[in-house]
């Protein structure tokens, strides 16, 4: 038996029937001050997009910038491409993301990874035998 996933005791269906800012009301304090403050253009544009995403049968391919847009239910299963500096990256909302911000799940840089040092890149390596 699968176990029903719960957000502060509301589960999906009811996180979506709900008001706007009865679901703020839930959220923790830095989310509930940003929503509180107001939404910006941006924002707005990408709500009325996933809204008319939700409402048709296929998905239209929607792109942001806005890397600060909290996750809200009616986003729930739905997928946006998030900028994350350099290119679009697909981002599939899933129920556990409730609450959280876009850019958290989406990297702005790439773990680095070096090499052995080549032959003249340091004093030492000059001495590094040939394989």
């Amino acid at each position: 038996m699968a176990k029903d996933f719960k957000y502060r005791g509301y589960n999906l269906e009811q996180l979506k029937d709900m008001p706007l800012e009865e679901f703020i009301s839930l959220l923790p304090t830095r989310q509930r001050r940003t929503l509180n403050r107001g939404i910006s253009n941006e924002k707005r544009r990408l709500l009325e997009d996933l809204r008319r995403s939700s409402g048709s049968d296929h998905q239209l391919k929607i792109r942001t910038q806005a890397r600060d847009m909290i996750i809200l239910p009616y986003m729930v299963g739905l997928t946006v491409e998030v900028y994350n500096g350099k290119e679009y990256l697909p981002l599939e909302m899933k129920i556990g993301m409730l609450g959280h911000y876009l850019g958290e799940y989406i990297h702005t840089h790439k773990r680095v990874s070096h090499g052995t040092p080549g032959i003249g890149s340091s004093k030492s390596s000059l001495y590094v035998p040939l394989k």
